[in-house]
């Protein structure tokens, strides 16, 4: 009988340590520096040009031109309000079951969003035309008094906007669950208060981010107001190039302001969308101040996060 001797257990051995090797990426580097490269051949063609930089700083507080850039500000507001107000009217005749309203709201789509908006303008400013005096029973003045360059300007640019807004808003409410007009009919709601206190609020969601692209898009194309000669920014910008003769240079400070409203509106785009985001996602999306601070901490870094192999 053999004894059995106890061996002690083998001494553990600690796992080696795993080493990470960071994956290159040499593509990326290659696209940033022809990136680099075409952005300094774009700013040497640029500080080689018969431009006067100079001037443009001076200009941009000029009084001429900030006219021009308050007059785009509200025409652009007071059209996209137009815009909305029709564009929700429309869609509600669409949605209708009666045929004739429907088939009303579907031509209206269907004619102005398949003109320019350069046409319709033009149309409207030469509306005398086709109606030389206008008469409304209790109002009677001849069309030329009537049809003003700003009134032009706010009946083209508005009732344009009311095709696509009505398409947008048409959207929205399609996309609010049918189970909720249900339940409010029986609870005795008419549908006008459904329309109004279940359906539109739920449907704001869907349609505000392009509501907020539209209304960014009509402040660049109130500029096309110039062809009925209403004092927008590009008019107010061409009538001081032509004294000054900086035609260029008049381009780059409508092309700054234009900027400044368009940057301003999407600051404010963006958080009205974050707001009516609450509810329908775990985490609101990060504002432009923690993203900012999010991409400068990870700038200068074109390696992926580290892969253990």
């Amino acid at each position: 009988m053999t004894d059995t001797v106890d061996k002690a257990p083998a001494p553990s051995v600690p796992p080696e340590q795993i080493k990470a090797i960071p994956v290159r990426h040499y593509g990326r580097w290659v696209a940033g520096a022809a990136v680099l490269a075409i952005l300094v051949l774009i700013g040497i063609a640029f500080s080689n040009a018969n431009i006067n930089y100079g001037i443009i700083p001076d200009y941009l507080t000029d009084g001429t031109i900030l006219s021009g850039a308050w007059h785009t500000l509200y025409i652009s507001v007071l059209a996209m309000v137009l815009g909305l107000v029709l564009g929700v009217i429309l869609a509600v005749m669409r949605m209708s079951s009666n045929p004739v309203t429907s088939t009303v709201a579907w031509f209206y789509v269907w004619f102005f969003r398949g003109t320019p908006v350069l046409v319709q303008l033009l149309l409207w400013y030469n509306i005398s035309l086709v109606f030389p005096i206008l008469n409304l029973g209790f109002y009677k003045d001849e069309m030329n008094q009537v049809m003003t360059p700003f009134l032009a300007a706010l009946l083209g640019l508005g009732l344009n906007e009311a095709a696509y807004m009505s398409e947008i808003v048409r959207a929205g409410i399609q996309s609010v669950d049918e189970g909720q007009t249900e339940a409010s009919h029986a609870l005795g709601m008419t549908q006008g208060q459904t329309l109004r206190r279940v359906i539109l609020p739920q449907a704001m969601r869907v349609i505000v981010p392009p509501t907020g692209n539209e209304y960014i898009n009509m402040l660049k194309t109130s500029s096309l107001a110039y062809a009925v000669q209403f004092n927008e920014l590009i008019k107010r910008a061409t009538d001081v190039s032509s004294t000054s003769l900086a035609v260029v240079e008049m381009y780059f400070v409508a092309s700054i302001w234009y900027l400044i409203l368009t940057s301003v509106f999407s600051v404010g785009q963006y958080y009205l969308e974050r707001r009516y985001a609450r509810g329908s996602t775990r985490s609101l999306p990060p504002t432009p101040l923690q993203r900012l601070r999010k991409n400068l901490r990870a700038f200068g870094s074109f390696r992926r996060p580290e892969v253990a192999r």
